[in-house]
């Protein structure tokens, strides 16, 4: 019978043997949370990484931290702050970018908030009172 293996034990084999696709990886998870704004899958691709860098001891020796406080920030539900994720990063061999959005690939949220703001100031305007001009 041939035996499975797991998905992530697979990920974290490949992702060990070479760590441009660590980076890779963790530019793809980024660029999907963009669209699906999904903190756990971030946090998941991290710790996944971490695996294949040795593990949570060895990235909390990297960084300064205790062990069990790395993992309690790994397995909380919050998003992770961006001074802790950015240190987490480093520890990793990578770091935060900015790159500007192509114009096919503008957020709709900001869009919508943008309308929305605007319809929400026209609506205030006109329920103003009409100042009278004269003295």
């Amino acid at each position: 019978m041939r035996k499975y293996r797991k998905w992530r034990d697979i990920l974290i084999e490949q992702l060990a043997a070479d760590p441009t696709a660590a980076i890779g990886f963790l530019q793809a998870v980024m660029e999907d949370y963009q669209v699906f704004r999904n903190p756990a899958a971030v946090v998941s691709a991290v710790q996944a990484v971490i695996e294949s860098q040795g593990g949570i001891e060895e990235i909390a020796k990297r960084i300064a931290m205790a062990p069990e406080t790395l993992s309690k920030i790994l397995s909380s539900e919050k998003a992770l702050h961006l001074d802790t994720f950015a240190t987490i990063l480093k520890a990793l061999g990578c770091q935060l970018s900015i790159k500007p959005l192509k114009n096919e690939e503008t957020i709709p949220d900001i869009e919508l908030a943008i309308e929305t703001e605007s319809t929400q100031i026209r609506s205030e305007e006109s329920q103003l009172p009409e100042s009278d001009s004269s003295p």
